[in-house]
């Protein structure tokens, strides 16, 4: 028998200041209810440096002219830009029945099948959330469950300056090579990545979408 699916509201919130975004977010979780639909937030945002509550400081080698902001995610530092699909999913994970690390994998396996449209393959690394191609990152992933719920999330790259992520360890590793989607397929246009994403992030989760126009 299919798993049943659960309503998901999806967002499409156009290019939006982090920090905005961020407290939108925390406003959600702590009002909420158990009535309350889930909601995937899609989103572009300016250039900015995010450290999570782990994060170590001399893993921002040179910010120069672009913002860090402390979050309350999980994780080290990483980067958000223009031409990179950020992705929030704001889920009651008790209500729908999953924990944790279900859904960190059901995260990593919808970037992974829309890479597959691509005929790239695409694998996650044990301990070092995200995905990567050929040992490469092009999809960073971290989270905050507060009361059972879920925010923050994934930031998939697909047609950016890469050139920030030089002036930072990502995600804490040195050395790390960041990548991008249209450097493997340069016919690929970041609208339609955004609907195969949300589509396969409801496959992979068992949820059915509801999508809302673009916000202006």
């Amino acid at each position: 028998m299919d798993p049943v699916t659960a309503p998901l509201i999806i967002k499409n919130l156009g290019r939006c200041d982090y920090q905005s975004v961020w407290s939108a977010m925390q406003d959600f979780t702590d009002q909420r209810d158990k009535t309350t639909t889930d909601e995937l937030w899609l989103v572009e945002h300016p250039p900015v440096f995010t450290q999570g509550l782990a994060g170590k400081a001399e893993h921002v080698l040179a910010a120069g002219n672009i913002p860090v902001v402390q979050v309350d995610r999980g994780g080290q530092v990483t980067y958000h830009g223009p031409g990179q699909i950020v992705a929030y999913p704001l889920l009651d994970l008790r209500r729908h029945g999953i924990g944790v690390k279900s859904l960190v994998h059901g995260i990593e396996q919808a970037v992974i099948d829309v890479l597959a449209h691509y005929d790239i393959v695409a694998e996650r690394k044990l301990k070092a959330p995200g995905v990567y191609v050929n040992g490469d990152k092009i999809a960073a992933l971290g989270l905050k469950i507060r009361k059972g719920c879920s925010y923050h999330g994934l930031a998939f790259n697909i047609n950016m300056d890469l050139s920030p992520f030089a002036r930072i360890n990502p995600c804490g590793f040195s050395g790390l090579k960041v990548i991008q989607l249209c450097d493997l397929n340069p016919e690929c246009d970041i609208h339609t990545v955004q609907k195969q994403l949300a589509d396969s992030f409801c496959q992979n989760l068992n949820f059915s979408s509801h999508q809302t126009p673009l916000a202006v």
